[in-house]
């Protein structure tokens, strides 16, 4: 997975490097004979690492691209790879009609991959004119679909929450105007009218439509209720001892992940906004490292699209799943709101 604001003159050699391998591979150990799901497979460069150190690999992952790839390197593997057509959020179901659970490790590259962004026809970058489509799955509703049909205040909504964009009513109301006169269909059509609507100074690296790709983006694909789901269904799934590892690209990413940490490997919650305070019985997990762990300055050298990757890791304790308020893992309001009263 990467992020897609350092896309730009991104050489074939870092095409699927996949991001942290060394400090991922050392996090989650893998050893001869375990089983670990890799529920963001991608083009399997982690999967491929893992299974070189002698560890079993179950794959999994939404995109169809995926599953070819997987099917690849089951005829070096054979059945050392299983792979599963589906969404990490779902690992405890799948790695329980595997025959699988509880797992030895979980590993999650969250967001887009580099396989994606670079199929233009994906839709997911606007560094090449495509459809505006940005779906993961292939299905559903697409990133047009939004843009050429929700409501503008709701559009401000999502590229401000999801976006972390400062300027989202201007942009909606630019995308609102301008779709009267003709619909979205690709996405440098879309990137144009943003760049028109808020400018670009000469020095400025990052596009002006990023944020507003990554909102559409995330929306689309309910990226950030599936990483939700995701954490809570490893800390379901994971043998004691078995080791969580996830690597984020953003700062809406990190924080629900540095939460959910932070919530499980201590034994007494002060409460918050959302969350009551509470007396835990045991912490599920136990961090790795204290904080997050980005890209080596040698790394940076090798692979720019590294620049905002962020990994967390901890390993699971004895203790019981913990059932809290998933509003209290840092997700956007409107998010939040719509899973009111949803204990995970």
């Amino acid at each position: 997975m990467t992020d897609p604001a350092t896309m730009t003159g991104a050489d074939e050699s870092v095409r699927h490097i996949p991001v942290l391998l060394d400090e991922v591979i050392e996090a989650l150990e893998p050893q001869e004979g375990q089983w670990v799901l890799d529920g963001t497979f991608g083009f399997g460069g982690y999967s491929s690492a893992i299974l070189d150190k002698g560890a079993n690999v179950l794959g999994v992952d939404r995109d169809p691209l995926a599953a070819e790839r997987a099917a690849e390197l089951k005829e070096i593997y054979g059945g050392r790879l299983r792979f599963v057509a589906g969404c990490f959020g779902e690992l405890a179901e799948i790695a329980e009609g595997e025959g699988l659970s509880p797992l030895d490790a979980v590993v999650l590259d969250i967001g887009v991959s580099s396989m994606q962004l670079d199929e233009a026809e994906r839709g997911f970058s606007f560094m090449n004119d495509g459809p505006l489509d940005m779906r993961m799955s292939q299905s559903g509703p697409t990133a047009a679909d939004v843009v050429n049909s929700y409501e503008e205040t709701e559009l401000v909504r999502i590229f401000r929450e999801l976006g972390e964009e400062k300027l989202a009513r201007r942009i909606a109301g630019a995308i609102a105007a301008r779709r009267k006169q003709a619909t979205f269909e690709t996405t440098l059509d879309l990137a144009r009218v943003i760049e028109k609507c808020v400018g670009r100074k000469p020095q400025q690296k990052i596009h002006p439509a990023t944020r507003v790709f990554q909102a559409l983006r995330i929306f689309v694909n309910g990226e950030l209720d599936e990483l939700v789901d995701g954490l809570v269904a490893a800390e379901n799934s994971l043998k004691p001892g078995g080791r969580l590892v996830v690597v984020t690209f953003h700062s809406l990413e990190d924080r629900i992940v540095k939460r959910f940490f932070q919530e499980r490997s201590k034994t007494h919650s002060g409460g918050s906004r959302y969350m009551p305070e509470l007396d835990l019985e045991a912490p599920s997990f136990e961090m790795i490292v204290k904080g997050g762990t980005g890209p080596s300055d040698g790394e940076l050298a090798r692979n720019p699209r590294a620049r905002s990757a962020k990994m967390r890791a901890g390993v699971r304790t004895e203790a019981a799943s913990h059932s809290l308020d998933a509003r209290g893992l840092g997700l956007p309001k409107m998010l939040a709101e719509s899973r009111s009263g949803d204990p995970v």
